[in-house]
């Protein structure tokens, strides 16, 4: 194996040394995608048609969305200023920590979770302080707290966590966010605020209500349930001075027009959306079920996503995933995490999950200890 070429201009060591950002495989023709979270379904109606209906390209878009923001405000009880557009949620996410965090500064987060975390992080010169999840794979809000110092600037907690499914309840959330000193940042990354079905979760909405919360910032995103993925349209809502700052450090007019108004067009389809999460939600957890029943540790599932904890064994069991025809997302060491897809997938990922569950070692972290193998 030869080494890498050699960069022919000076980049910084630290960028030099992140991987670029690995998105989950495409599948061909005859295959399943289930590697990353995306909507099975079509565009909500209304969309398309919209989005058709947009053919200024030669003029730029609205650098501040602010048709979509004003709806969202009315949405959720805000001034439009409390609310902030991006290239998707994780295009926001980039530049709050861009604005508050620089060199000798700290960016907290739970891992495993959202892979872009670590390289967020570095990008901005600030070190990056990787909390462990907790059992369950849940966020481990009490050693998170433990983990703040004077040089921390940001923290991010991802409810339901990605990849590997639970939520933060609302409870254990607010609890949290008084431990931390009030002019830290808490980013509560919401991308799949939608599928939830579970009662006591975190709501950021709610967070950001009666009392509220200045430094806390509420990311969600029209990719997941509103299946707008290629249009990439994320939205924030907080304080309007901290969603300044991130305003300050965006890439001006990255927000398109058809992104804004597939957006709005989505927002007008609610009662077909509902509908659609309450399909996926139910897959879900017919998804997590069987995988339970057929010898897998599957932690709670509230995204649309479930997550196989199969540790060392992980690249050898996405291969079988794969050879079937279900193009899944491995992460090395750690897991698999499936997205739920099309209803004919579901028998698919049960049968060669139940099938290489049995080569799990005795003992094994990713295997129920009642099921016998």
């Amino acid at each position: 194996m030869t080494d890498a070429p050699e960069i022919p201009v000076r980049v910084r060591p630290e960028v030099a040394a992140l991987p670029p950002y690995k998105q989950g495989r495409q599948a061909g023709a005859d295959a399943f995608k289930l590697s990353s979270n995306e909507n099975p379904f079509d565009p909500l109606p209304g969309v398309l048609e919209r989005v058709q209906h947009s053919t200024a390209l030669n003029r730029y878009p609205d650098a501040t969305a602010a048709r979509l923001r004003e709806r969202l405000a009315e949405r959720f009880g805000v001034g439009a200023d409390s609310i902030h557009i991006g290239a998707g949620s994780v295009s926001i996410l980039a530049q709050l920590v861009l604005a508050t965090s620089g060199p000798g500064d700290e960016v907290i987060y739970a891992w495993r979770s959202f892979e872009a975390y670590p390289w967020l992080a570095v990008v901005a010169g600030a070190t990056a302080v990787q909390v462990p999840l907790a059992e369950g794979a849940r966020h481990d809000l009490d050693a998170m707290a433990a983990a703040i110092t004077d040089r921390t600037r940001a923290i991010i907690v991802c409810s339901p966590n990605n990849p590997t499914g639970p939520i933060v309840t609302q409870a254990e959330f607010d609890a949290f966010v008084e431990k931390v000193p009030a002019d830290v940042l808490v980013i509560l990354d919401e991308a799949y605020a939608e599928f939830v079905t579970d009662p006591d979760s975190v709501d950021g909405m709610r967070v950001l209500g009666g009392q509220g919360h200045p430094n806390v910032v509420v990311l969600r995103t029209f990719s997941k349930a509103y299946g707008l993925a290629a249009l990439r349209v994320g939205y924030a809502v907080g304080h309007p001075r901290v969603l300044d700052a991130a305003r300050s450090t965006a890439i001006p007019l990255s927000v398109t027009a058809h992104g804004e108004e597939a957006a709005l067009a989505s927002l007008d389809a609610e009662k077909e959306l509902l509908e659609r999460v309450r399909v996926i939600a139910d897959r879900r957890d017919r998804l997590a079920d069987g995988l339970r029943e057929a010898g897998w540790n599957v932690p709670a599932a509230q995204g649309n996503f479930v997550w196989l904890p199969a540790g060392e064994e992980t690249a050898a069991f996405a291969t079988a995933f794969e050879e079937a025809g279900l193009i899944v997302r491995p992460f090395a060491g750690d897991g698999i995490r499936i997205s739920v897809g099309e209803e004919e997938s579901v028998e698919k990922v049960l049968g060669i999950a139940a099938s290489v569950v049995k080569n799990l070692p005795e003992g094994h972290a990713g295997a129920r200890a009642s099921v016998e193998r």
